[in-house]
Formats: structure tokens, sequence, C-alpha cells
């Protein structure tokens, strides 16, 4: 740290807040290669504590600037970083946080974060909370990755309040210097698990399993959830070699769960456990039925989540709770899974977007038996020839690109869906100076429906978040 006078700084910024009249501070400037930029700290001797005045807007803006997620920078040398080592360095110095509370690890290609969400609210209803719960990516605030189920009243989710987000990154501002957006927050939330005293804690991994931050824990159980093809340039080109990196979380003498048993996977996974001594048991065989209940994650999809979490359940003897599972969505805040947001007509948001996902989706639109209008984008790296098979020919399509440098272009969306499938009735919508591209898609879709029709918006985590955004507004 330097004085301001080193800086050439008289007084503080005008727009920083929180500069209190207090005589006589001891007015220091914080100044790094971290990613959080210059920290203006206000240092009290007589009361011993300071306090952070950077905005906490300015502040994630620029973390997300100097440490970009994969979510909005993709697979780049920042955004990734394969391999546990910096991890396990910034575990120890945040004195292994996640020793204090029994862990649950949950992956998967389509459905972890619903199981995760699922698992947070039975055990919160059953055993008494907070119970700490981690998932990715986020939709509106970066925050809704980091939560608690508590049971203080009604159960309800709390996000990681802003003050906490600041002091973590004060605290550790020298540590995080060299680390990647996601090893940043996964530290981040076991820090404040520990730290408000959760009873156990469901953490969802990232990418993968084998080589994913979150893998420095030992949980009592795995939980595998379904194998799809995504992200194969990292994980591999077949659903094989994808359920070897996601095995890569199974611990010796715990217990795993696979949602069940598949030809192409399960071969994997039963060599995983008895290579490492692992417990293994597949959700199919614990649980032959369904119970059937309303949830309010509407899509077809979610049954075998909902048997993965009751094999999870039954592993860990804690009784399943139908009440508190049928209103996951409202008690965890878990958003984008077949949420239907409007009616008349009716608008469907799922950020489904692989084409296991997609397809589950698909079938599920048609079973309405009504017209359907989809506003779809995609991002660059997604296997849109295999996703244009699934797509329904009755249903008008139009295209969009998120605000963001992964999107697709439109009227690249159009030309490869067009030489694809030249049956889809499609309609570029271009972004102009008063609309984004989404915003205007989703427009011409309700321009062009009837009270009775159904509006689908999905393809990307982007598509969903930027309609979510507009509908809060």
């Amino acid at each position: 740290m330097i004085g301001l006078e080193g800086k050439g700084l008289s007084s503080p910024p005008n727009n920083w807040a929180g500069v209190y009249d207090i005589a006589n501070p001891s007015i220091m400037y914080a100044e790094s290669k971290i990613g959080i930029a210059a920290i203006l700290i206000l240092y009290y001797a007589k009361n011993n504590y300071f306090c952070i005045c950077m905005q906490y807007d300015e502040l994630i803006e620029d973390i997300f600037r100097r440490h970009p997620s994969v979510q909005n920078a993709g697979f780049t040398s920042s955004s990734y970083k394969a391999g546990l080592k910096a991890m396990e360095s910034f575990d120890t110095i945040l004195g292994h946080p996640w020793k204090n509370f029994p862990c649950i690890h949950v992956a998967g290609t389509n459905g972890k974060g619903s199981v995760s969400s699922m698992l947070a609210v039975n055990i919160a209803a059953e055993k008494g909370g907070p119970i700490g719960l981690y998932t990715s990516p986020h939709l509106l605030d970066f925050r809704e990755r980091i939560k608690i189920i508590s049971d203080e009243g009604e159960l309800h989710y709390e996000m990681i309040p802003k003050e906490d987000v600041m002091s973590f990154l004060s605290k550790y501002a020298k540590e995080i210097c060299d680390l990647s957006f996601f090893e940043i927050t996964t530290g981040m939330a076991l820090w404040w698990f520990n730290k408000i005293g959760v009873k156990a804690a469901i953490i969802e991994v990232g990418l993968g399993g084998r080589l994913d931050s979150t893998n420095i824990i030992s949980p009592v159980l795995s939980v595998i959830s379904s194998i799809g093809l995504d992200h194969c340039a990292m994980l591999g080109s077949t659903r094989g070699e994808i359920a070897r990196e996601k095995a890569g979380i199974f611990k010796p003498n715990k217990a795993a769960l696979i949602w069940g048993k598949d030809p192409e996977t399960m071969g994997v996974f039963i060599q995983q456990a008895e290579k490492i001594g692992c417990r293994l048991y597949f959700a199919d065989e614990l649980c032959n039925t369904i119970p059937h209940i309303e949830i309010d994650l509407h899509g077809d999809y979610q049954l075998p989540n909902i048997r993965t979490v009751l094999g999870a359940l039954t592993i860990l003897r804690i009784p399943f709770n139908p009440n508190a599972i049928s209103r996951t969505s409202h008690i965890s805040g878990l958003r984008g899974r077949w949420e239907i947001i409007s009616t008349n007509p009716t608008i469907i948001c799922d950020i489904g977007h692989n084409p296991q996902a997609l397809e589950y989706n698909f079938k599920q639109l048609s079973n309405y038996h009504k017209k359907t209008h989809i506003v779809y984008g995609v991002m660059k790296d997604k296997d849109l020839n295999s996703i244009a098979t699934k797509m329904p020919s009755d249903a008008d399509y139009y295209l969009c690109a998120a605000e963001t440098e992964r999107a697709l272009p439109v009227d690249e969306l159009y030309i490869k869906l067009h030489q694809l499938r030249p049956d889809l009735k499609l309609h570029p919508c271009l972004a102009d100076y008063d609309e984004t591209s989404v915003k205007r898609a989703l427009r011409l879709a309700k321009a062009n429906s009837s009270a009775d029709d159904i509006i689908y918006v999905g393809g990307s985590n982007f598509v969903v978040a930027e309609v979510l955004s507009n509908v809060r507004k």
C-alpha cells in the first residue's frame, strides 16, 4: 500500500462512495494486479477496522473484466484453468472451510442444477437450515450462484450479501490475483457457507468433474445426473468419455449415485468405482417408481431428476418431502427451467441448449398441440448440426443473438439452419438502435401470436437471461 500522495492524489476520486468525514483518517490506496481495480480504503486506527469504498457494482464489473468467466468469455486461457493445484492452494489459505460441514457433490450434463436445488430444499425442510447451495451459471445476478436455503419462517433462499462479497474480495485480494473467475467464486462460496454455519452444502460442478475447481472437497455423496454431448472439445467426443470426466468426483470409501443405467456410460462408472473403492448406486435400481407430484419446475425432463433426488435421499436416509420439492423453484430461486413468465400467449423460458436437452423440450412443446413460436439463439460452440435435426417443422423460428461475443450472429445462424433444415420457417431478427436482437425477436413472436399460442424462448442461457431481465424491468 502507498499513500494517496504517492499516486499524485490529494483527495479521493469523486465517484467513490462511502467516504466519511472523520478527522485525520489515514487514507491509503491499495494497488495491485489483482482482479479488483484499485480499492480505496479508509483505515481508522482507533476502531481497528477498515471500510471498502468502492461501490459494489463497480467492483463486480471489474472482477468480470479482469477475471472473465467461461459464461461470458468462453473457454479462453484466462477464463478456464483445468487442474486443481491453484484451487487447492487457495483452499489451504482459506483454511479448508468445507471440512466444517458435510457436502454433496453434483455433476452431470443436464439436470445438475435442478437436482442440486431439489436436494437443498428437501434437506432444509427435513433437517433444518441453513443449507448451502452453490450452482452455476447465473442468469441475472452473479450472487445467484451462492445461496442458502433458510428455514427461518417459511423456507426461502438468501443470496450471499453484497457486503460479504466485498469483504471476501478485499480480504483475499492478493491471493485471487491469478485465479479464474470460477476458482474465486468457489472459494467465496465455501468461505461464506462456513462463515454463516451451514448444516450442509450442495456443491454443483462447473464443468466436467475430475479437473473442476469444486473437486477439492470430500463429499459424503457424489451425484451424477444425465450425460449428454456438450463441451465436447474439453470433455470428450462420446458420452462414455464425458462420463469418465464426471466420474472423477468419486471418492474412496464414499457413496456415489448415478441417475440411471445407460449402456453407453454405465460401464465407465462401474470401472471407476471399482478402481478407487467407491460404493456405487443407480437411481433407477434404488427407486423403481417416481412419486407423482406437481412441481413448479414444469419440464418433463424433471422426472429423472426427481428420481435421482429420491435416490440420493434414500442413501442419506433423509425422508422425501414432496411439499418442499413441489416448490423448488419458489424456495430456491432456481429460474429458467421451463419457466412460464406470461400467459395469453404462454411464454416459456428454458436454458436447455445441447441436443439432448432440446430434444426433451421440443418434444414437450409438440405435446401441447398448439401453434408454437420459438425465439432461438445459440452460442458459436454448440452442435447446431445435431440440434437442427430435433427442431419441430411446424413452428415459427425467430432467430436472435444475445448480447455477448460468444453468440452466433443472426445472419450466420440463419444461413446454417436454412442449409440444414430448408423446411423451417425462419425469421432473422437483427438488432437495431432501438432494441436488441433478443428483444426484437420476442416482440415479433408476440405480434404474430394469438392468445392460445405458445412462445418458447431458449437455445442459450444468455437469450433466456435477456428476456428475464426485460421482464424484471
